[in-house]
């Protein structure tokens, strides 16, 4: 797991600093929305926090492992865009994002995905998404 300067903006690009985003969620605290829970996973992603990631996602849909330490080359994430937050109902939700990263001293990539979220016992989880060109 990565340690994070608490005075620089959040990995989510919240300037707020990660103590006022999306620690408190890596700590334990329930996501209001979908889409918060979808920039504290980007922010997961960046920290190589596994734990948070796979807790975060809904049973259902659950890998064992991600198996983000044996990633060679590792991504270094470069940015994350909100493109649209839809809530279908008070349990359902969408999220369409884009995660700027780069592998190796290659050239900066882009995943453009539209996730779903499901809210159960009052916390959100990632459902599975879908890659858009």
């Amino acid at each position: 797991m990565k340690s994070i300067d608490t005075l620089t903006p959040c990995p989510c690009g919240n300037p707020a600093g990660y103590t006022q985003c999306c620690g408190p969620l890596h700590d334990g605290a329930a996501a209001a929305t979908a889409a918060q829970l979808m920039r504290s996973r980007y922010s997961a992603y960046v920290l190589k926090r596994e734990d948070y990631l796979l807790a975060s996602w809904h049973a259902s849909t659950r890998p064992a492992s991600l198996r983000l330490a044996a990633q060679h080359p590792a991504p270094t994430w470069l940015g994350l865009e909100i493109r649209q937050h839809q809530q279908s109902d008070d349990d359902h939700a969408t999220v369409e994002f884009i995660a700027r990263y780069r592998l190796g001293g290659g050239r900066a990539q882009r995943q453009h995905e539209t996730s779903r979220f499901v809210r159960e016992a009052g916390r959100w989880y990632y459902l599975d998404g879908q890659l858009n060109s």
